[in-house]
């Protein structure tokens, strides 16, 4: 069978999803769960982005040894320079370096012409090249490109030295037939293609991602750019997920992507919990419905063969079929095997914490589903908070003012305060405010249910302005008056640690 490289950019094009900024720690876990299920390549970060994004390159080459750890770049020296400096602990590196080549991006991107352009593309390979052996070169915005051009800038930036051409459908504007066509222009008009491996990179602008990808591969590109959960860019990535079990359903492909499929839904809600973006119900693959049958055809039809109506078995992806069912009856041992089920490792000091919140949540609710467990563990298993929410009451109600009355613990001291709102939660915050006595603006309130029912855990997603600057917060409770207050404190705590 042939081989398909997988280059996961969940922890670079992935974070560049709004309000899903991972910190070190996180990073290094997601790396960690691609390495164990076989990605062959992490593409790590854009070093000169940020500090922290330099920092993260650093810890993830330390942390990991398996996969090429790899650092994108511009076509400029010192973004290569600094990529190269980030992968100095990587045991296999690559730098990733690109320029756009699209006539839209050359004269309104660039303001530049065909020539320069080319030239760039050249002496960034050269220079790369001289920093690390394994360099890849993406034509950004190839998806536009005229075939012509793009054929010669493939041709001479592996003759610079480029041992991966990426070609970028940049704003997922190829039908499949096109972008099909594009791979298979550049197999039979580029002579030296076969001394470098073309890979594909599709975004989901027209939901074409997975299509687009798939064509790419029909027609000779090797290595495919996806991330977890289609997540990235505006309507993101072609999803690793969708792309892996598509070729393992239809082996008459004969391509081998490598990967252990049993690690595949435990990734995806590691991800998913981390970046705070709970997954469509209907997603492919990892969707909470996926593998779900409520007609009354299918379910009988499901009773007397699985195959009747289910082309994956759910277990091939990670996902127990004998589910245990987590009640206020379930004690430590059935909890610890659901969390190490969804990718969570704790410690049994970390377990007995959870499993305090676990009862009271359990005794709310007739069965504790999996994204409530999601957050009681990442609640115990985010970083030390200088703020904490030690005690909340809230009032409304018809023909009376809301109120409420908070008590917040910071560096050791307790603070109470009350205050009146247009709402519970309004009231709940105006006490907060009086506390921390920052000037912040509210931009974004959202309230998500987890599944259905009265007694359904709300998850809370805020957008805090301090100082010129966004701070997402995130919350989560039964108690959505809770959920909203503990957001809020989750928003103030990411700046108050920028002020230490």
């Amino acid at each position: 069978m042939d081989k398909l490289f997988i280059f996961d950019t969940t922890l670079r094009d992935g974070e560049q999803v709004p309000g899903c900024q991972l910190n070190k720690i996180e990073k290094i876990q997601i790396a960690r769960a691609l390495e164990n299920m076989g990605v062959d390549v992490i593409e790590a970060g854009f070093p000169v982005s940020s500090p922290e994004d330099f920092a993260s390159v650093v810890a993830i080459s330390k942390a990991v040894s398996q996969p090429i750890i790899c650092a994108l770049a511009r076509c400029t020296k010192n973004d290569i320079e600094l990529a190269a400096q980030s992968l100095q602990y990587a045991k296999n590196k690559r730098i990733h370096t690109g320029i756009g080549t699209s006539d839209e991006h050359i004269k309104y991107k660039f303001h530049s012409t065909k020539e320069e352009i080319l030239e760039r593309a050249i002496e960034a390979t050269h220079f790369a090249k001289k920093l690390v052996e394994d360099v890849e070169f993406y034509c950004e915005d190839a998806g536009r490109t005229d075939n012509e051009f793009l054929a010669i800038v493939v041709e001479a930036v592996i003759k610079a030295g480029a041992t991966v051409v990426n070609i970028p459908d940049t704003t997922g504007y190829c039908l499949p037939q096109q972008y099909g066509e594009k791979i298979s222009y550049l197999f039979n008009n580029v002579p030296n293609i076969h001394k470098a491996i073309v890979s594909t990179h599709c975004h989901n602008d027209l939901g074409l991602a997975t299509a687009n990808t798939l064509a790419g591969i029909a027609n000779g590109a090797r290595q495919i750019d996806v991330t977890i959960n289609g997540i990235g860019e505006r309507a993101g990535n072609a999803a690793l997920e969708e792309i892996v079990m598509l070729l393992k359903c239809h082996g008459e492909l004969a391509i081998d992507t490598g990967i252990d499929t049993r690690k595949i839904a435990a990734a995806s809600r590691l991800v998913s919990n981390l970046m705070n973006m709970p997954i469509q119900p209907n997603k492919a693959i990892v969707g909470r419905n996926a593998f779900t049958h409520s007609s009354g055809i299918h379910q009988d039809g499901i009773l007397k063969n699985p195959h009747s109506y289910q082309i994956i078995n759910p277990k091939d992806v990670g996902i127990d079929t004998d589910t245990i069912l987590l009640t206020a009856r379930s004690g430590h041992a059935a909890l610890k095997h659901r969390l190490n089920l969804l990718g969570v490792e704790i410690d049994a000091e970390q377990l007995d914490t959870i499993y305090q919140d676990f009862l009271v949540l359990a005794d709310k609710k007739r069965v504790v589903l999996d994204e409530d467990i999601l957050i009681l563990a990442r609640q115990k298993n985010t970083s030390i908070k200088s703020l904490k929410l030690e005690y909340l009451q809230a009032t409304s109600g018809l023909g009376i003012t809301p109120s409420a009355t908070i008590r917040l613990a910071l560096e050791g001291k307790t603070y109470e305060a009350s205050a009146q709102g247009n709402g519970p939660v309004d009231a709940a915050i105006k006490a907060l405010k009086t506390i921390v006595q920052k000037k912040m603006l509210l931009h974004e309130f959202t309230i998500q249910s987890m599944n259905r029912g009265s007694d359904d855990t709300g998850k809370v997603h805020m957008q805090v302005e301090y100082e010129g600057r966004l701070f997402y917060g995130f919350g989560a409770n039964t108690d959505i008056v809770t959920a909203s207050v503990e957001a809020y404190i989750d928003a103030i705590n990411k700046f108050l640690s920028r002020e230490v």
